[in-house]
């Protein structure tokens, strides 16, 4: 009989996966650790219990992680990477010329088995000499640091755990310090239809750092409970206000191959759906 993967990360709501090959199991220093075949998504990587990312719609999710802020902000030159380890957020930014990253994860087994077990996510990303790898927790290396950076993305597992750490108010306030004027902040911020705290949490914490807090969004499959959202945060009010065609130039001047980004696709993310509007305008 074939070994089923559950995942019980919400309440009342599972993700069952049939499991294949396991190509490792394993707990780190740090997190519950499985890497294992399925015949829909192929290489599935799950820390403790919740699902990470898959080889065959993680695109999508790393797509719109790097291409919404680098596009939107229109002169990007540097890019910090919180969490990421799976290369996946590395890999569709440097498919930007003249830009350097910084990726700083707190766990070097997660780096080492995706490279070993899911190239294809990171695809040589950590042999690019334009990245800067840095193995230590995001929270203290945006507290010591005093470099800066154009856009930040939080790359973070969901708010259990050691990623809990990275959705609080004096996190959020550390990376502000070390953002460029105009600067843009992504977050991964779950599954509003199953996840409204958290949304409307980073929503309020982030609102009282930054002219500009929104939400933009994208479905990915193996992701349970409908369209995953990302938190955006800036102090330039214009950069949501961008024509279709000004982002249009900018993609075609990248010249940058996507599977789900396009410029109409940026500018409808960010359009939001009444029941996510109404968790970030309820009051109690």
């Amino acid at each position: 009989m074939m070994e089923v993967f559950d995942e019980g990360l919400h309440s009342g709501v599972n993700l069952a996966l049939d499991v294949g090959t396991v190509l490792y199991r394993d707990k780190t220093d740090l997190q519950d650790l499985i890497i294992f075949e399925n015949s829909t998504f192929g290489r599935v990587m799950s820390l403790d219990g919740a699902i990470q990312t898959t080889e065959k719609d993680e695109f999508i999710y790393h797509e719109m992680f790097a291409h919404v802020p680098i596009l939107a902000h229109g002169n990007v030159k540097r890019v910090l990477i919180i969490g990421g380890g799976d290369g996946g957020a590395a890999r569709q930014v440097l498919k930007h010329r003249n830009i350097a990253v910084t990726l700083v994860d707190i766990d070097r087994s997660v780096i080492d088995l995706s490279i070993k077990y899911l190239p294809s996510i990171s695809n040589g990303a950590f042999d690019d000499p334009r990245l800067d790898l840095v193995v230590a927790d995001g929270c203290q290396f945006v507290k010591e640091t005093d470099q800066k950076w154009d856009v930040i993305i939080i790359d973070s597992t969901d708010p259990h755990g050691p990623g809990e750490v990275l959705y609080t108010q004096e996190f959020y306030t550390d990376c502000k310090s070390c953002l460029t004027a105009g600067g843009v902040i992504v977050t991964q911020n779950g599954v509003p239809f199953v996840q409204a705290e958290e949304l409307r949490n980073s929503y309020d914490r982030l609102g009282l750092l930054f002219q500009d807090v929104s939400f933009y969004m994208a479905t990915i499959p193996s992701y349970v409970g409908g369209p995953l959202a990302f938190g955006w945060a800036t102090d330039n009010k214009e950069l949501r206000k961008l024509s279709e065609a000004t982002l249009a130039d900018r993609f075609l001047d990248a010249d940058i191959e996507t599977g789900y980004y396009t410029p109409d696709v940026h500018k409808a993310s960010f359009v939001l759906p009444i029941y996510v509007k109404k968790i970030l305008t309820t009051t109690e």
